[in-house]
């Protein structure tokens, strides 16, 4: 804990400093995601609580809401870091032997929601692991790099000019404490890395697949980042 500490230190913030991309949203989108009833992306979580009995995670983890603090404390290192939805992915395939629901499907997605509800109101506690110092590393080197056409780095916008407006919308801190989250640009619930690749796109830049390492290294980056601030899964974003 003693690391986690400098690391906070360092990067010079605190949980009461820092703001959840919540506070820059409209009423209108805020209250949607205050209200259950009103949230899309409980459509999600009721999916996934379903999927919790009928995929069998039931039989081995019992009721849904021992998973409380779970999401919390993801990315955390298996034989290399891993993410939640990784973790799933794993589960299925080692312990039910069967084929993992594919990244960004709707089964996948609600299975993380599901889990990651339970830890709502939780602060993001990232694991004091040594092993995960060098996809930390490599996660914040990722995070400062400049890429694309555009030659952005993520820092440029989310520390920089966190606050400002791109385009007529609000410039976030980038803390990922929502995900996977409904937006309703896309309709839909989507997961970190599909965001990731939204912003690098959006820089002329060509996206990792979908569970690539680099992902979980920027994810592990930032939730360390976003350390002692509440989950919010599942947020509501433009």
């Amino acid at each position: 804990m003693r690391r986690l500490a400098l690391a906070l230190l360092l990067l010079g913030a605190t949980a009461e400093a820092r703001e959840s991309s919540f506070a820059l949203m409209s009423p209108e989108t805020q209250a949607m995601q205050r209200e259950d009833s009103a949230n899309p992306g409980m459509l999600w979580v009721e999916e996934g609580r379903a999927l919790w009995d009928s995929a069998g995670c039931a039989g081995c983890h019992g009721d849904v809401a021992g998973m409380r603090g779970v999401a919390a404390r993801y990315p955390a290192f298996d034989a290399a870091p891993i993410d939640l939805a990784g973790r799933i992915a794993q589960c299925q395939e080692a312990r039910q032997h069967r084929t993992p629901f594919p990244r960004e499907s709707e089964e996948a997605l609600a299975l993380a929601a599901v889990i990651g509800l339970q830890s709502r109101g939780i602060p993001v506690n990232p694991p004091d692991d040594p092993r995960l110092a060098p996809a930390l590393a490599r996660g914040e080197a990722l995070y400062r790099e400049r890429r694309g056409q555009l030659d952005l780095s993520c820092a440029q916008c989310h520390d920089a000019n966190a606050g400002r407006h791109l385009a007529g919308s609000p410039i976030p801190e980038a803390h990922p404490t929502g995900y996977p989250l409904y937006r309703l640009e896309w309709q839909g619930m989507g997961s970190l890395q599909r965001r990731l690749r939204n912003c690098m796109t959006g820089v002329r830049s060509e996206p990792y697949a979908y569970g690539a390492p680099e992902y979980v290294a920027i994810e592990l980056f930032l939730m360390r980042r976003a350390a002692g601030m509440a989950v919010e899964t599942p947020a509501v974003r433009p």
